[in-house]
């Protein structure tokens, strides 16, 4: 299984999310848990169009870090 990295960003009820190894694969959502459910399946039926299309499926090639702010 792959796991590819997930960038999300957004405030209050706006939140975005999208797969750099995965131009195009976005969602959105009103929370960090919500657009998180959309952005696994929205990987999913990415990856899935990509096969029916005979394109190739990129592998994970981005790394994630969770930065912490500190006061």
């Amino acid at each position: 299984m792959s796991a590819y990295a997930v960038i999300i960003e957004g405030s209050g009820t706006s939140f975005s999310a999208y797969v750099p190894a995965l131009p195009g694969c976005v969602a959105t959502g009103e929370s960090v848990e919500d657009v998180e459910a959309r952005i696994r399946t929205a990987i999913a039926m990415h990856i899935e169009s990509l096969r029916a299309h005979g394109e190739p499926v990129p592998d994970p090639a981005t790394a994630a870090v969770r930065v912490v702010d500190v006061a």
